[in-house]
């Protein structure tokens, strides 16, 4: 149990740091320098203040990127929990 915590607030550290980065990373490079207000030339932390601004108001799309990465682990958990538990076609045989 102690490790699944630590692995999950690993991945809840990395929503709320990683994943904003790595966005303001793919956006510069990919549409152009983040503009923050009359700051043509804003960089990463205009756009993490932006971010946590985003979650303090609850909006549900800086919620989703914040938590997404923890819920795709959930999830690929509990689909791969879920094929084990099925039974297997070679056993029926």
């Amino acid at each position: 149990m102690r490790n699944e915590l630590i692995v999950l607030g690993v991945l809840l550290l990395f929503g709320l740091i990683g994943m904003p980065l790595l966005t303001w990373m793919a956006g510069n490079r990919w549409l152009g320098p983040y503009t923050h207000e009359q700051n043509l030339h804003a960089g990463p932390l205009a756009l993490l203040q932006d971010f946590y601004i985003g979650l303090l108001h609850g909006s549900a799309v800086f919620w989703v990127v914040a938590l997404g990465p923890a819920a795709l682990v959930v999830l690929v958990r509990l689909f791969i929990a879920l094929v084990r538990a099925l039974p297997s076609a070679r056993r029926d045989r």
